[in-house]
């Protein structure tokens, strides 16, 4: 257990900041011919994610078909009701997930990550607005530092990050501004699904069936509208090469690998691995792609973002609690 408390951060850092690196490094780079498209990318990994699903419910079956078909038809197909319960967040991950490689497109890779924890806040709001959780003082005040932080970050100053030759303050509003909103569908999808898996007895793996599901069905909905004309002419996988696989399969996988992060370990340890992929990105970005100029009010906005995401998961021990409620008895 010592050791997957230790290697889990790790991946979950490593797979963060692989995952933004490389997807603004494809968005980026200059490549002969059309580039690859979002919208592609988001249903391909989508589709690999729900065969990944049914082949991990079908090795759980022990791989017998009829077994296998019998927990779908009893779980899946004759619950229809409970299995449309996951299209209104499955609907808005699709969307999430293709505004993410938009807003990769304005912003590098750190403002890109500092920015993103402001789904910590939304998350926080809808909790309190729609499951009536109560937020402790400690993580309002969290959440107020975390608010100063992005603003120090995205304020535009001439030696501040996110100004390159390519890259004015019009386009990273462009890019502040998909990222709000994606930062706002993720807190309200995050927060509706936890309230569906604790309302219901289904497993998380046939939950993880319906969702790549109906996630498969809002990409291909969205892909065909929006870049429907480009697929028919140059196909659906244009523009693909080994980075963009690759950044596909961190888009499939990625999700599971959190889960397990959960399963393993707590919510601090999730707090060390964003803080860890944020500096990883910040160094490759400052010396490898050279897109990000560092500043006085970047450093202070990054250590805000920083401090306000400890502040916000950190809950005291037991140990710690029990031990001063026992000094508390012995003053008294």
């Amino acid at each position: 257990m010592m050791k997957m408390k230790i290697i889990m951060p790790v991946l979950l850092a490593a797979q963060t900041a692989t995952m933004v690196l490389t997807t603004r490094y494809t968005r980026t780079v200059e490549v002969e011919g059309p580039r690859y498209l979002s919208s592609s990318v988001v249903l391909v990994a989508e589709c690999v994610k729900l065969c990944f699903c049914l082949l991990l419910v079908f090795y759980q079956s022990g791989f017998q078909v009829r077994k296998f078909k019998s927990e779908l038809n009893s779980k899946i197909l004759r619950k229809p009701m409970e299995t449309f319960k996951v299209a209104i967040p499955s609907g808005i991950y699709a969307l999430q997930n293709n505004l993410l490689f938009v807003a990769i497109s304005y912003l590098d890779a750190p403002t890109y990550q500092i920015t993103y924890q402001l789904k910590i806040m939304t998350t926080a709001l809808f909790s309190v607005t729609l499951m009536k959780k109560t937020i402790t003082s400690q993580q309002w005040l969290s959440l107020f530092v975390l608010m100063v932080g992005v603003m120090c970050v995205q304020y535009p100053s001439e030696g501040g990050v996110s100004v390159t030759d390519n890259q004015d303050f019009s386009m990273r509003m462009i890019g502040f501004l998909v990222l709000l909103v994606a930062c706002t569908s993720s807190g309200f999808a995050g927060v509706y699904f936890e309230y569906i898996l604790k309302s219901s007895p289904l497993s998380l793996a046939m939950r993880n069936i319906q969702m790549a599901f109906f996630g498969v069905m809002f990409s291909a909905i969205g892909a065909y509208l929006y870049d429907g004309e480009k697929i028919a002419q140059d196909g659906l996988l244009q523009g693909y090469n080994a980075p963009v696989v690759f950044v596909m399969l961190l888009q499939a996988f990625g999700g599971l690998l959190v889960s397990s992060v959960v399963q393993y370990t707590d919510n601090l340890v999730k707090v060390f691995a964003a803080s860890l992929s944020l500096i990883v990105s910040s160094f490759v970005s400052y010396f490898f792609l050279h897109d990000l100029k560092i500043s006085l009010l970047f450093l202070v906005g990054t250590s805000l973002v920083l401090l306000a995401t400890f502040m916000y998961g950190y809950k005291p021990s037991n140990r710690s609690s029990s031990l001063s409620s026992r000094m508390q008895v012995k003053t008294s």
